[in-house]
């Protein structure tokens, strides 16, 4: 993967987090939107194990540390994510589907999907910490100037 389409690929997985995010703020209903929630939510966890591998497989010879870096940041970002989700925080916590059912009883497997993506994302940030990334970066939060940010958006 070249750079540009690294940096595209990283920027496309941080909108779709906080697209879920905004989503959970918003109190849709679950009939229409938490099956693709959760798509999006799987696909951006297979995304992340793909860099996770490549990190595995080919180390710092693939990924510059600023790469692992962003890498690092996108999987922070998802884990908060999921973290929101678990602790029934936004829409689909404890709201009623269209049919009037409560969303423990509608949705059962959900906590079980949402285990299993924290489970993989811990573990992929092990890998992350153990690519050799110094501890301070690792750890830092993560800050984007405001030309970064400018940039990215595209006038926006």
């Amino acid at each position: 993967m070249n750079r540009v389409s690294f940096e595209d690929t990283i920027f496309i997985l941080n909108m779709r987090i906080r697209m879920i995010r905004d989503t959970l703020r918003l109190n849709p209903p679950s009939d229409f939107f938490l099956e693709k929630t959760l798509d999006d939510l799987m696909f951006t966890d297979s995304v992340l194990e793909t860099f996770a591998r490549n990190i595995t497989e080919k180390g710092n010879d693939f990924y510059h540390n600023d790469e692992i870096d962003y890498i690092s940041d996108t999987e922070w970002q998802f884990n908060q994510l999921l973290t929101e989700f678990a602790m029934n925080a936004g829409a689909f916590s404890n709201g009623n589907n269209t049919n009037g059912e409560n969303f423990a009883v509608s949705f059962p497997e959900i906590q079980e999907k949402i285990a299993v993506l924290r489970v993989n994302c811990e573990s992929r940030r092990r890998l992350v910490d153990e690519a050799g990334v110094p501890e301070e970066i690792a750890r830092a939060e993560p800050v984007v100037s405001s030309a970064e940010l400018s940039g990215l958006l595209g006038g926006i």
